[in-house]
């Protein structure tokens, strides 16, 4: 999965916890376990799955994952703001997954 470089680094740094994706098909098979590989330019590291939790709309993910699993340099209305830009709002009606991720 590729990553921006600011969050590429939290989670290559260990400190992002929580990868947050639209619940796109493809990924609704994702399960504890599993890897996942995050690249971002030449730069990739590996983490593995700790949990994978399906939401209706980024507000309900960020208040109960806790925004500093998802972003701790960030507070809550700056990361759904960064959430919205990625993501318009047709796609967040997909509904939107949480998951739980560690450095491997």
């Amino acid at each position: 999965m590729s990553l921006y470089q600011q969050y590429y680094d939290l989670v290559a740094a260990g400190r992002k916890r929580v990868e947050v994706r639209v619940a796109y098909p493809e990924l609704l098979d994702l399960a504890p376990g599993q890897q996942i590989r995050f690249l971002c330019g030449q730069e990739s590291t590996l983490t593995q799955v700790t949990s994978v939790t399906r939401y209706a709309n980024f507000e309900e993910l960020l208040d109960n994952e806790g925004i500093e699993s998802v972003n701790p340099t960030a507070s809550r209305d700056e990361q759904l703001k960064a959430i919205r830009r990625i993501y318009p709002p047709v796609k967040e009606r997909l509904g939107c997954l949480a998951i739980g991720i560690k450095k491997i």
